[in-house]
This record gives structure tokens, C-alpha cells and sequence, in this order.
């Protein structure tokens, strides 16, 4: 028997190919809408209130505790815009999330924003939760008496949420300062909480970049030690040379860009909480919090947010001079930014005015 395409003029053949790559087109457009393939600029409404989800790297950290904190008080409420808060323990994998529209926001470290304009893709910080890091190098208790300074972890295993995460960018720029690069010592893969503790504690790590609560439980139980504290001011100025604009929510340009009005929403929302935890106690803001984030008992939750929360801004603005500290931190350390460090344009990479509009409203 004859084959099909064997019985067909040329002109039939062809009309048959079209039609058959017609019907490949339909069916790839097809299966890509029905796995998940999203517009980045998409914000989804229900009966006219925007539906926002927020990624948020590390929910009980108290590095993100605006986060929450401002759902529980009902700012997102109060502003007319439904959030989702989901968890994710590395900052490297929320932005992820944010460049396949999977999420419309993320609350994460402000370093993402430099390091992806050197990949060509536009994220900016729309409000500014703090000033530094909030994160401490802890050493094991086991190596406390041979790991004294920073230029003491040559040669050790240094823990880090994820490669590429902020606290790797950070472990970097400490080691640096002593002179070394990532070739004198080995960076580990432990994340964070009860993955941190286990790696500390079972030889995984000799010393390693954590936040509170993990911070107070390690200290307050003996298991570990402040190597380096960046949880103020002074402490982020003594390690960094600088400020270190940390936490922040950041959002894709092209959102920012499409839905003016709902991110001023968002940003009076956050600007809202930060007012509120410089007029609250360390036990009132942990008595707003859920009361699974105080698993390691009440006590101990309320000590590692009085210890943390000097962090927070107050006012959610960016200080140049803090931006212009992680660009020349990443422009050193991060192998995306160190080649084309010339060319980044920082005024890309965050926004006050949201924030602005926000402060220009009286508080209730």
C-alpha cells in the first residue's frame, strides 16, 4: 500500500505540513497556559481588590518580621489589597519566583536588585526595610577558642543559606576584607533554623551567617558565639565599611511600572508597620506575631527581636549612601556584578516614591 504522503501532490503536502505545524503552535500555546506560564506584569483582582502574593525569604526571621507583622496589624487590609505571604528559605530561589510572575513581590535582601541588572533583568526595592544586614557570623562552640576575628576562618567550612544568596555575598565581603577569596575556605549549603543548628552542631559548619531567632537560641544555649555582629549600625559600619541596605520589598520594573496605584498600596502598608514597631515594645510586637514563630519558647522570641529590631528603618527610604556600599560590595565579590560594575545604574535598582507619597499622609 501506497503511503500517504506518497498520494499527495506537492501542493497538497504542503497545505498538510501547515496545517500540521498550525496544529503544533495551538498545542504548545496551549499546554504553556496550562502549566503555568505567566505575564510578570500580572496582578490578579477579585471583585476589584488587587491579589497579591509576597515571597518572603525566611518568614520567621526576624530580618522579615514587617512582613507578617504587617498582616497581623491589617495594614494590607486597611489599604484595600489582599496579600499571600509564602516562605521561602533563600533569597536566590524568592527572586526566582518573582522573574516567572509566579509571585508579584518578594521581601528579601536588596543585593538581588544589583545582582540581576548584571544578568539584564530589572527588579527595584519600592520600600526600604532597613539599614543593614541584620545578620550575625556565629562560631560553633567546639571552634569559638581558634576562631576569634574573621582572618580566623581561613581554611573552614563557612556556612551560607545558598550560593548566591545574600549570605554569601556577605561571607564574602568579611573574608575579603582579611584578604581572602572563596578558594581559602569552603562555603556550605545549610539554609536556615533547625538546618543551621543541625550543621553547627554535627560538624557541618565551623562558623556560619544566621538571624534571629536562630541567633539567641545558638548564643543562649552555649552551642555557638557572635563573631560578627551586623545587626546595628555601628556593628554593619565596622565589618562593611558602610551600611548595607538589607531587607526590603522589591518587585519586577514592568509590575512597578503597569500598576502604579497598587504598589503605593502596598508601600503605605509596610510604611505603616515600620511607624508602628518604632512605637511598640519588643513583647508587644511579638504578642502580634503567630505564636508558632515563639516555638523555642516566648522569652527567648521577645530577646532575639529586641535584638534585632534596631534594624528597621522607621521610615522605609533608601539612603544612597548605603546602595552605593552593596554595589561596591557586590562589585568586588559577586562574579555577576564584578564585570560590568562600571555600567550599573543604581537609580534602577530601588524607589522612594512610594514610600514619599505614603510619609505624606497622617498616620491614624
Amino acid at each position: 500500500m501506497a503511503s500517504v504522503a506518497g498520494d499527495l501532490e506537492p501542493r497538497d503536502l504542503t497545505m498538510s505540513h501547515r496545517k500540521h505545524l498550525t496544529f503544533v503552535v495551538v498545542a504548545v500555546a496551549a499546554l504553556l497556559l496550562a502549566t503555568g506560564c505567566r505575564d510578570s506584569r500580572s496582578i490578579p483582582m477579585s471583585d476589584g481588590r488587587p491579589q497579591i502574593s509576597i515571597m518572603v525569604g525566611g518568614l520567621e526571621k526576624v530580618i522579615y518580621l514587617p512582613a507578617m507583622l504587617t498582616q497581623q496589624l491589617g495594614f494590607f487590609e486597611r489599604n484595600d489589597i489582599d496579600v499571600k505571604l509564602l516562605g521561602e528559605q533563600s533569597g536566590a530561589t524568592a527572586e526566582t519566583a518573582l522573574l516567572t510572575g509566579d509571585v508579584q513581590a518578594v521581601v528579601g535582601f536588596y543585593d538581588h536588585t544589583i545582582d540581576l541588572q548584571a544578568k539584564d533583568q530589572c527588579i527595584r526595592s519600592v520600600v526600604q526595610l532597613s539599614d543593614v544586614p541584620g545578620e550575625v557570623e556565629l562560631v560553633s562552640a567546639a571552634d569559638a577558642a581558634s576562631i576569634t576575628s574573621p582572618a580566623d576562618l581561613r581554611g573552614k567550612n563557612l556556612g551560607v543559606t545558598s550560593l548566591g544568596s545574600s549570605t554569601d555575598f556577605l561571607t564574602q565581603a568579611l573574608t575579603g576584607q582579611e584578604g581572602m577569596s572563596t578558594a581559602d575556605y569552603t562555603r556550605v549549603k545549610v539554609g536556615a533554623g533547625q538546618t543551621f543548628i543541625a550543621g553547627m552542631n554535627h560538624d557541618g559548619i565551623d562558623a556560619g551567617m544566621t538571624t534571629d531567632p536562630t541567633v539567641a537560641q545558638m548564643v543562649n544555649s552555649g552551642e555557638a558565639r557572635v563573631l560578627v555582629d551586623m545587626r546595628t549600625e555601628a556593628g554593619t559600619r565596622a565589618a562593611l565599611g558602610g551600611l548595607y541596605p538589607a531587607s526590603s520589598l522589591y518587585m519586577n520594573c514592568a509590575t512597578i511600572d503597569a500598576h502604579p496605584d497598587i504598589v503605593r498600596k502596598l508601600a503605605a502598608a509596610f510604611v505603616q508597620t515600620l511607624q508602628w514597631i518604632k512605637a511598640h515594645t519588643p513583647e508587644e510586637i511579638a504578642a502580634k506575631m503567630p505564636s508558632q514563630y515563639a516555638s523555642a519558647g516566648k522569652d527567648l522570641y521577645v530577646q532575639s527581636i529586641r535584638d534585632s529590631i534596631g534594624m528597621f528603618n522607621g521610615d522605609g527610604l533608601m539612603k544612597r549612601e548605603g546602595a552605593q556600599n552593596v554595589l561596591d560590595i557586590l562589585g568586588k565579590y559577586s562574579k555577576n556584578v564584578q564585570p560590568v560594575r562600571d555600567r550599573i545604574d543604581l537609580s534602577e535598582t530601588y524607589t522612594t516614591k512610594f514610600v514619599e507619597d505614603a510619609l505624606r499622609v497622617p498616620q491614624q
